[in-house]
């Protein structure tokens, strides 16, 4: 079980690359003391990505790893661990962040770095779910919350959140409500996490006792 420390908030470093918005949902719940979390930094991987001015406006330390600074992909996933552990995190969470880490990072981090995607895996993993749903037509589409592993979309499912698909629904009007959704249970999630602790066990994450 990795539990939150005693009377302390969990320490959460989030990594984006543009504008922010499940990011701003997580700032927001911080401003409540109750939520337990803290995040200490926000980590990006263009600097043009508008959360950066975000974080920044609230004091909260930012950098940025551009893959093209690195000769080598793992020497960016490197660089990227780096900068992720100088700030402590007990979570790590990927809010909109488009690339995939590497081994190295993932070592680093483990059961403890967790992403958000638009479709209840494991139907539609990758970068057009809502599209796919839409084109398979299915009735109920949503967002799930999982553990990072070296897969693509393929981690221990933390949790679920499921919204209709609509008769007159197109990927714009069925994408926005999948975002609303998702983010709402990335806020809700996380505090939990935080204020209860969570352990991962083969496929299987539990949060609490």
């Amino acid at each position: 079980m990795t539990s939150p420390r005693s009377g302390q908030r969990c320490r959460v470093v989030v990594l984006i690359s543009g504008g922010g918005s499940n990011l701003a949902a997580l700032l927001a719940a911080c401003d409540d003391p109750g939520y337990g979390v803290e995040v200490v930094a926000v980590g990006a991987d263009r600097p043009s990505a508008a959360g950066l001015d975000l974080a920044g406006e609230r004091g909260i330390p930012t950098f940025v790893e551009r893959v093209g600074d690195h000769a080598t992909r793992e020497g960016w996933d490197a660089a990227l661990t780096a900068a992720v552990a100088a700030h402590r995190p007990d979570l790590v969470v990927s809010a909109g962040f488009l690339k995939l880490v590497g081994a190295e990072f993932l070592a680093a981090f483990p059961g403890r770095y967790l992403n958000t995607h638009n479709s209840l895996l494991p139907a539609f993993p990758g970068m057009t779910a809502p599209a796919d749903a839409l084109a398979y037509g299915v009735k109920v589409a949503g967002a799930t919350l999982f553990v990072v592993d070296a897969g693509v979309d393929t981690g221990p499912i933390i949790a679920q959140t499921t919204v209709p698909v609509l008769d007159d629904d197109d990927v714009e009007v069925l994408t926005e409500r999948i975002k609303q959704a998702e983010r709402a249970q990335l806020v809700d999630v996380v505090g939990r996490m935080a204020r209860e602790g969570w352990s991962v066990a083969d496929r299987r994450v539990r949060i609490g006792g």
